[in-house]
């Protein structure tokens, strides 16, 4: 996990249970990134924090500084590090 003050921390809004998530988080692990993740589930706050971000209620949502994806797959996630140069720690 990461220190979310840092402005630069991935973090990955989930649901629990969410197949989305699950394969979002077992990529990010197995291609080697710190995140943290937020249960938006368990944290209302949280998850009206994900909703101001990304204007729907969709997990997964991440951010890393001011970039945000919402609503992903693997694919997706894997193409906007790509465009960004977003790269494990």
């Amino acid at each position: 996990m990461t220190d979310s003050t840092n402005p630069e921390t991935l973090i990955v809004y989930i649901k629990p249970g969410c197949p989305w998530c699950v394969d979002a988080e077992a990529w990010l692990k197995r291609e080697g990134f710190s995140y943290e993740a937020v249960d938006v589930i368990a944290n209302r706050d949280e998850f009206d924090k994900m909703r101001k971000l990304s204007g729907q209620s969709c997990a997964p949502t991440l951010t890393f500084g001011e970039l945000m994806l919402a609503d992903f797959d693997t694919g997706e996630m894997e193409a906007f590090f790509n465009e960004h140069g977003i790269t494990p720690d």
